[in-house]
């Protein structure tokens, strides 16, 4: 069973993230899409510093681990970050989300293959669930999905790019706290992404709508800031399937928060959907029943 900690981080984690991809759709009608995501990680950053240094938390790295941490950042921050952005850039954020989320299929696609990870009957079961989940919410978006495969593939290299960082997560194990790794980082990504930015994109200007800085915030203070740190405690803290599959209820919130915020309309497989979906994490979460 999740320890108590550890599920509430899981219920944050999904409700800030789910609602993270229609809010980011809207940021990037008045900002490009490098400059948003090197903004909110600079931001998320000076936050967590901030925060960490006024409640006297160690942040303190061992030189010998700082291969590590920036190996971590490249699949975990940069890659996700950068991919996912553009992704969300083209295609609805609904669409972008589910499309992200097929990251727990890639991991365990990479786990048996380049890992050697052990899959028990009950990890393939949830998998399965979690595979049908996608294609079901995918289903009456195929075609519009079809005229715009560059955003598909960003997607999903956005998902592969998770993938991996989760499992090196639990393979390349850092002796020091979640609080350290996740702002250590983010040191690491902000100025690749910065260079992305300033090498691709011209310079943006700040005239923003008030609706813009609303969402500029919950992209610093929520979306980075506080969902990364939750993200790492659960990657670190779970087997790599079992976190992957943890996350899979944020792209429904992800669909059901696309209605008020952006206009977009779910559409009636997706409750069959999120039954699937908590299949898979009854499967993959819930403790085994003892043998008499």
């Amino acid at each position: 069973m999740l320890p108590a900690r550890t599920l509430v981080a899981l219920v944050l984690l999904t409700l800030f993230w789910g609602m993270n991809w229609p809010i980011m759709k809207l940021s990037l009608r008045e900002m490009s899409p490098l400059y948003f995501r090197a903004l909110t990680v600079t931001g998320g950053l000076l936050l967590l510093l901030a925060w960490f240094r006024s409640r006297g938390v160690s942040l303190k790295i061992p030189r010998e681990q700082y291969g590590r941490v920036a190996l971590l950042a490249l699949p975990n921050i940069v890659g996700w970050y950068s991919f996912s952005i553009f992704g969300v850039q083209a295609l609805a954020s609904g669409r972008a989300a589910i499309l992200g989320f097929t990251m727990p299929i890639w991991t365990v696609l990479f786990g048996v293959l380049f890992f050697r990870e052990r899959m028990s009957p009950r990890l393939w079961i949830a998998t399965g669930c979690a595979a049908l989940a996608v294609l079901l919410l995918l289903w009456h978006e195929l075609g519009h999905l079809s005229g715009r495969p560059t955003g598909m593939l960003w997607m999903l290299a956005a998902a592969a790019s998770w993938a991996i960082g989760t499992l090196l997560l639990k393979r390349l194990p850092i002796a020091i706290s979640t609080e350290a790794l996740t702002v250590g980082m983010l040191i690491c990504a902000a100025p690749l992404l910065w260079l992305l930015a300033l090498a691709n994109e011209p310079l943006p200007g700040f005239d923003f709508s008030p609706q813009m800085w609303v969402a500029m915030i919950y992209g610093v203070v929520i979306a980075c800031a506080a969902a990364q740190l939750l993200w790492f405690s659960i990657a670190r803290s779970l087997p790599p399937v079992a976190s992957a599959l943890s996350v899979m209820m944020i792209p429904v919130i992800g669909l059901g928060s696309a209605m008020p915020i952006t206009g977009e309309q779910p559409h009636a497989q997706d409750l069959a959907a999120v039954v699937l979906i908590i299949a898979a994490l009854s499967a993959a979460l819930l403790p085994k029943r003892a043998r008499a």
